[in-house]
């Protein structure tokens, strides 16, 4: 047990201190308007956290710079574009060696329909999201990605009946 503390504080640790930046308010503003609506003019953005526009523009540049905003998308209803079927999948490699983690990571993210893939720990190896039109679509994908496969040995799929939530915004 004693080992395991360990363990989990200097993960959480470098986790956070990897990719943990300092913040403060405007930033938070800034940030918090964009991701309720990034398609805001400059001007727009600064009126609605109350700064000015030259101000606000550095700071969005700068927060960008710093990988904070990684990128900006448009988030479209899967329902309205005939992907109505959304899988968490489950999956146990065989071999779990770094190198044949990451061609299985590599593989699955260069197919459309994986919206989001995660190492995970402890369980299976990793947690995907995937978006398809219907199960005879998801039953070709899973014969394309995990079938054809040698090196998966499990795989568990779940099937949303219904999405109660559904969010991009992290709280800040």
């Amino acid at each position: 047990m004693k080992y395991y503390f360990i363990y989990s504080y200097f993960i959480s640790y470098f986790i956070m201190t990897d990719t943990a930046i300092a913040l403060d308010d405007i930033d938070r503003r800034i940030l918090n308007a964009l991701q309720i609506d990034a398609s805001q003019t400059n001007s727009e953005l600064a009126q609605a956290v109350h700064v000015s526009a030259p101000t606000c523009l550095r700071r969005v540049k700068h927060l960008t710079a710093a990988g904070v905003i990684t990128r900006q998308v448009a988030i479209v209803a899967p329902e309205k574009v005939g992907a109505r079927l959304t899988a968490i999948v489950e999956i146990t490699l065989d071999v779990q060696a770094a190198e044949r983690m990451d061609e299985f990571e590599q593989y699955i993210g260069a197919d459309d329909a994986v919206l989001q893939c995660y190492r995970v720990s402890p369980g299976p190896d990793f947690v995907l999201i995937i978006q398809v039109a219907d199960m005879p679509a998801y039953h070709a994908l899973a014969h394309r990605l995990f079938a054809a496969q040698t090196n998966v040995r499990n795989v568990k799929t779940y099937f949303s009946t219904f999405r109660s939530k559904f969010e991009t915004k992290i709280a800040l």
